[in-house]
């Protein structure tokens, strides 16, 4: 039986702060695309007191800002950019062209093809969020994309140097201190000053994630990342403290990050539920992390391997934490995740920050249909076709041609019985199916 121990805010309240994001992202994106330039300088202002005479920094810019990231940090930014780009190269090797004869003298295939330009959101505004640089920008260049646009908010009024060096560092090709949602609008409609893109990545915070999803359609994005969840899944193999700190280390995002853990003993619960008050007494960010554990965390009783799994793939959380004497189950069985992080030695903060897969991942339950941001996001995987002989033509071509009468398309059919009558030498009867 499930039994849930510690329960979160309602769905109805939950759906209220939904509608009022909703209503404010509306506004800021039509006050963009009517007055462009001047609008998102009156967000910037608003939002992040942020009015500088132009958003985009020079190189010279950059390379002040650059000059004052110690030298250690400039070497942890380049060994993780490293560890991200070498795993992105990775799963770009396993995307082959195919060119392939699947009938004498047909002839199918497929490229995959980069975007032109993405937009790469850096989100900063509680956090200067340095390793989401490397997530968007070094996969996007892996992947060869020409134009790199990365955009990210002021930190305490000014931008901040490490999160400016590893956009440099990453590639980039026009960096911007712009934040929030008149950045996402900025990079996806356009404005006088910054020519819009083709795709959108990056995590942020919920008026983030519904700007994407506003925009999608006129722009690509990747999904909808934000605002962080986690789900911790353990038995008594593992103690309360360790629990209670991977619960803790992702509520921190913000007051609105979802954390959840999800356990067969009912013992570790209740000393976790008891460990995270104490944690939380010493937590520099405590404050952000308790109301988000006050408002979103969970604990959540199974009693067998099989309710884990299926209460873990109907929550289909961005981050699962498998703490268990055999996580390999949960690989093995679990469909509805972002990223898995199997055992106690590895964790969600080595995911986000280091180790090489890529952090942007889907949230409210759309790693139900979708994974995360990878090197195959920033390309289009794009069929062609080619015929090699007359014979082969016509044959199809007949095929086709009842096909289209089959469906009523006449002049799909001619497209056909062209075919059969200039290469098959047949007397097709226009717009009729071949016999």
């Amino acid at each position: 039986m499930i039994e849930t121990l510690k329960q979160g805010r309602s769905d109805t309240a939950k759906a209220s702060d939904a509608s009022a994001v909703r209503m404010a992202v509306e506004g800021i994106l039509e006050a963009i695309e009517n007055r462009g330039d001047v609008a998102v300088r009156e967000y910037a202002a608003k939002f992040d007191g942020w009015s500088p005479e132009q958003f985009r920094l020079s190189r010279a810019e950059i390379d002040a800002l650059v000059a004052q990231v110690p030298a250690r940090d400039i070497e942890d930014i380049r060994f993780a950019q490293t560890q991200v780009r070498n795993f992105a190269m990775l799963q770009k090797a396993a995307l082959q062209d195919i060119e392939v004869e699947t009938l004498p003298g047909v002839v199918l295939g497929h490229r995959n093809i980069p975007m032109n330009s993405v937009g790469c959101y850096v989100p900063g505004g509680k956090y200067p969020l340095v390793a989401s640089a490397h997530m968007g920008i070094v996969t996007a260049k892996v992947a060869g994309v020409k134009r790199v646009v990365a955009m990210t908010p002021p930190f305490q009024g000014r931008p901040v140097p490490a999160v400016i060096a590893a956009m440099d560092m990453s590639g980039a090709d026009e960096i911007y201190i712009l934040g929030g949602v008149q950045a996402i609008a900025a990079m996806a409609i356009g404005t006088e000053t910054i020519a819009p893109v083709d795709f959108l990545v990056g995590p942020g915070n919920a008026y983030v994630a519904e700007a994407k999803r506003q925009l999608f359609g006129r722009v690509g994005i990747d999904l909808l990342a934000g605002p962080t969840e986690t789900l911790v899944i353990a038995d008594d193999s593992v103690d309360a403290e360790i629990c209670a700190t991977d619960l803790l280390g992702q509520a921190e995002h913000g007051v609105n990050s979802p954390a959840i853990l999800l356990t067969s003993s009912r013992s570790l619960a209740n000393a976790t539920l008891a460990e995270i008050e104490r944690l939380l007494t010493i937590l520099p960010t405590g404050e952000t992390a308790a109301k988000a554990w006050a408002d979103y965390g969970q604990v959540i009783l199974c009693d067998t391997e099989d309710e884990l799994v299926s209460e873990a793939n109907r929550i289909a959380s961005e981050h699962v934490q498998v703490m268990t004497r055999n996580p390999d189950v949960f690989l093995e069985r679990m469909t509805n995740y972002g990223a898995l992080f199997l055992g106690a030695r590895t964790n969600v903060a080595f995911g986000d920050k280091v180790i090489g897969t890529n952090h942007t991942l889907p949230t409210l339950g759309a790693a139900r249909y979708t994974g995360g941001l990878w090197v195959g996001k920033f390309m289009k995987t794009c069929t062609f076709q080619r015929i090699l002989t007359d014979e082969a033509s016509a044959m199809i071509g007949e095929y086709c041609s009842r096909l289209c009468v089959l469906e009523g398309f006449h002049g799909h059919a001619e497209q056909a019985n062209i075919r059969v009558r200039r290469f098959g030498g047949r007397n097709v009867p226009y717009a009729q199916a071949a016999e």
